[in-house]
């Protein structure tokens, strides 16, 4: 069956999802409140929609993401105009080989009060803010690394026995250099797995790179006003979680994930031919998620395959492991990933 009839086919199986007038209006507030944050970043950064976007959907998924581009692409400049939008917080963490877990995580420091009395007190690190940039996250050791993933997934840091709860909303933006990579310690697999996105940022176009000479070399740079705050953004994330997915586009997302692994048995051909390991059921968890994100910051509220594929890429090709003859042939995760979206069709198993 063709694709468009495969769609109309889903699209008639799907029951639209049912929404109260209080539901309509916050999913027609954060539609206007995306293309407000669009509108303020884009008075500094020039191009770059594509990650914006794919950012900003992780962030109201709940979702952390991987930027990996080469120096000087705006990834810094990019992720602090978006905290400056949001009025939220914003730190910078410059990851180093000599760099130490508690570095980030803050330590337990005695300290003497006018009494001349002595306690333990917990000073906080860097990652107690609401968006942490980890520049470079592949230059310092895994242990540094480590400390930092934990934070990320329990949202919390203990230390001295106590537990101290990070602030919300949080969202950890790492970035790697895919050059000069002597001396940097990758993600193992199981780490990157923890976060949503893994998001390419390429070089901008001709024309928007004389866009970027020309506002860049001005004496200064445009004040961005900001359209959230934390507890509005709070809200519109658990009304992305609210998001009902029918429990045929459930098994849509499902079959993508399970259709990268060599071992199942309704895998494809080539991935048994290129694929050592394939996406666990965080991928499917990803898809789900980006997708509710994508339709509600789109003024919607009922899912379809369509947008489970939209950020299909972003959120399945650091889940994939290719073997030696993939990448002896020239085969990369995103021409993977985009067969396997080719390969799975919209019907019910």
């Amino acid at each position: 069956m063709p694709e468009k009839e495969l769609l109309a086919a889903g699209k008639a199986e799907e029951e639209p999802a049912s929404v109260s007038a209080d539901t309509e209006q916050a999913v027609a507030q954060l539609a206007a409140a995306r293309k407000r944050v669009l509108e303020e970043v884009g008075k500094i950064i020039v191009g770059q929609a594509d990650v914006i976007d794919q950012i900003i959907t992780a962030f109201f998924a709940r979702g952390h993401c991987v930027l990996e581009g080469v120096p000087g692409l705006a990834k810094t400049m990019m992720i602090s105009c978006l905290a400056n939008s949001m009025a939220l917080g914003f730190k910078r963490i410059q990851f180093t080989p000599d760099l130490m877990p508690t570095d980030i995580t803050g330590t337990t420091i005695i300290e003497e009060d006018v009494h001349g009395r002595r306690k333990f007190v917990f000073q906080k690190g860097p990652v107690f803010t609401n968006i942490v940039l980890a520049d470079e996250i592949n230059r310092t050791p895994p242990k540094t690394q480590a400390a930092l993933l934990e934070a990320m997934q329990e949202r919390q840091v203990t230390a001295g026995g106590e537990t101290h709860e990070l602030p919300s909303p949080f969202l950890v933006l790492a970035t790697q250099n895919p050059i000069e990579l002597e001396g940097t310690y990758p993600l193992p697999e199981a780490q990157l797995d923890r976060f949503l996105f893994l998001v390419k940022v390429d070089y901008p176009s001709e024309t928007e790179e004389d866009q970027i000479l020309l506002s860049t070399t001005l004496q200064s740079l445009p004040k961005l006003e900001p359209v959230l705050d934390a507890n509005m953004i709070l809200g519109f994330q658990d009304l992305v979680r609210r998001v009902a997915v029918s429990p045929y586009v459930a098994n849509y997302a499902s079959r993508i994930a399970r259709s990268t692994r060599p071992s199942d048995p309704k895998a494809p051909d080539f991935i048994r031919k290129w694929v050592r390991w394939g996406c666990g059921p965080r991928a499917g968890q990803a898809l789900l998620l980006a997708a509710k994100a994508r339709v509600v910051l789109s003024g919607g509220f009922n899912v379809s395959c369509e947008d489970v594929r939209t950020f299909a890429l972003p959120a399945l090709r650091h889940r994939i492991g290719l073997n030696f003859a993939a990448v002896s042939e020239g085969h990369t995760p995103d021409d993977i990933v985009a067969r396997v979206i080719d390969a799975v069709p919209e019907e019910k198993p």
